[in-house]
């Protein structure tokens, strides 16, 4: 690891790959170096595009690449467990997406295999590391809505997605929960923590995975957190925290809002709108950058991102499916 530059593999080439490496590129402390996918052809090709200087065929030789400091993990969540696992056994400090794994079980497998090598593990959870995502926390953990009595949040795709889209593969973890699920549960469990309780219901497709749930969890204290999500519906993307004393509302896109509405009891409402220095609504540059900051720090967890809060939204996503009765094949460890 350099001082000036940190070095990126990128394994994987799909759209959320070309995103993220096109944001490390604008990044002064940021290389990308290397580039691996299944086929050469398709790393070639990924390599050309954002001048990668060296193209895999497979994953393992980006794995063993001494001359990377951390690799982003880009595959569908069905194969995060081996992909990162890959990684993490070979010495390399690991950003993996979410949703983390297919289930708690591989999730913890893979902490176990970081904490146990000194490894630095972040899920990339970018909603956690956007700066108005942060204030929002902070105003909640201020007090500025008093105790936390609800939260709500949803987020669905219009669709309609073919029955050969991933979408609805449960090869690949398909379905709406996984893929977008994850947001309003992790939204939720970043202000409430872990639920003690769990009902849900679901529409499930003739593949047997869901094309929209809805959950209703549970919290200590009396609080409780209504999520949807859907690949049949496009929602508004919305979410809303209530307190004993106030409200505060994200009207769009609540895991990357340009603006948020306080409302505390007896006051005007307050609008907070994202910096124009933050970059666009959608950068993925500031989970980058907090990885670059914990590697640089000798961290091998991120304070925004904990391994733990990723274990426990693992467990609710298990709860989630347990309920609707959704288990997919290439599942490696079957959730308890």
């Amino acid at each position: 690891m350099t001082a000036e530059r940190l070095r990126w593999g990128i394994l994987a080439t799909g759209g959320i790959a070309a995103a993220f490496t096109a944001d490390l590129i604008d990044l002064p402390d940021a290389e990308v170096v290397a580039v691996a996918s299944r086929t050469e052809a398709s790393a070639k090709a990924f390599a050309e595009r954002f001048g990668i200087e060296r193209a895999y065929g497979d994953w393992a030789s980006l794995a063993e690449d001494a001359d990377i400091d951390v690799v982003y993990v880009a595959t569908p969540h069905s194969a995060h467990r081996e992909a990162a696992g890959l990684c993490l056994e070979a010495g390399r400090n690991v950003l993996c997406e979410k949703a983390f794994t297919l289930n708690a079980p591989e999730a913890e497998e893979l902490v176990a295999l970081a904490r146990g090598r000194g490894s630095f593990l972040m899920e990339a959870m970018w909603m956690y590391c956007n700066p108005l995502v942060r204030r929002l926390k902070e105003l909640v953990d201020d007090g500025a809505i008093g105790e936390v009595r609800s939260v709500q949040a949803d987020f669905g795709l219009a669709g309609p997605f073919p029955a050969a889209h991933r979408l609805r593969d449960p090869e690949q973890g398909g379905g709406s929960l996984l893929d977008l699920g994850v947001y309003p549960v992790s939204f939720a469990q970043l202000l409430l923590g872990e639920p003690t309780d769990v009902a849900a219901r679901a529409v499930l497709s003739e593949e047997g995975v869901d094309l929209q749930t809805g959950a209703l969890l549970g919290f200590g204290g009396g609080a409780i957190a209504s999520v949807h999500c859907s690949i049949v519906g496009g929602t508004a993307t919305s979410a809303s925290v209530t307190g004993s004393g106030g409200r505060i509302d994200v009207p769009h896109g609540f895991f990357f809002p340009d603006r948020f509405v306080l409302h505390r009891d007896g006051r005007d409402p307050e609008e907070f709108a994202a910096a124009p220095a933050d970059g666009p609504r959608n950068s993925l540059k500031h989970e980058a950058r907090e990885v670059m900051r914990a590697l640089r720090a000798g961290e091998t967890e991120s304070p925004l991102v904990p391994l733990d809060g990723t274990l426990a939204v693992m467990r609710t996503l298990d709860a989630i499916r347990d309920r609707i009765g959704v288990r997919y094949p290439r599942e490696a460890v079957t959730p308890a």
